[in-house]
């Protein structure tokens, strides 16, 4: 593993009882692991034509910008639902401990717009499937997505069902 992963830290018990969440914040407050964890996520995406990063709520956000930037397109959001302040398109979806609703702009992504889709980590891929839909329900095109960590014994990876490569800076 990149010397970035030593930064990630488990917490038992969070959201709720029974999960084990990977904290990603000390790597987001480690510069030197910060711009490795960055450039880990851009790696596959450096020679795509790409005209947005998109990233999901909230610690995509964080990833997907400095992703962004990285890579040198701007940075459109996805997020809970009203928190958007133009009209909005939004999808129900299934989580590992729940249910959720993301929303994006109805204007956010011209059509044929090609993007990528970023969020923090894939447990069961319910929050990245639900992102990609929306984009696509915008007539954009994801090429891939992206997480900075995969739960590989969630196994997630066997149920992505898109035609869009997905990349894992690290899996666990």
């Amino acid at each position: 593993m990149p010397a970035w992963t030593d930064l990630l830290r488990d917490i038992a018990d969070f959201p709720k009882p029974g999960i084990l969440f990977k904290d990603i914040t000390p790597v987001l407050a480690d510069a030197n692991g910060f711009a490795h964890a960055v450039a880990a996520m851009a790696a596959p995406w450096r020679d795509a034509s790409l005209d947005a990063v998109v990233g999901v709520e909230a610690r995509g956000f964080i990833l997907g910008a400095a992703l962004a930037r990285e890579l040198g397109v701007g940075f459109v959001p996805v997020r809970k639902p009203g928190k958007l302040p133009a009209h909005t398109l939004s999808l129900d979806y299934g989580l590992e401990y729940g249910r959720d609703r993301l929303e994006i702009h109805a204007d956010a992504l011209p059509t044929g717009a090609r993007v990528i889709v970023i969020d923090d980590v894939l447990a069961t891929g319910g929050t990245l499937k639900a992102a990609v839909q929306l984009v696509e329900q915008q007539g954009a095109i994801v090429i891939g997505t992206g997480v900075l960590v995969e739960l590989g014994f969630l196994a997630a990876r066997a149920t992505w069902d898109h035609a869009a490569p997905l990349h894992a800076a690290a899996i666990y």
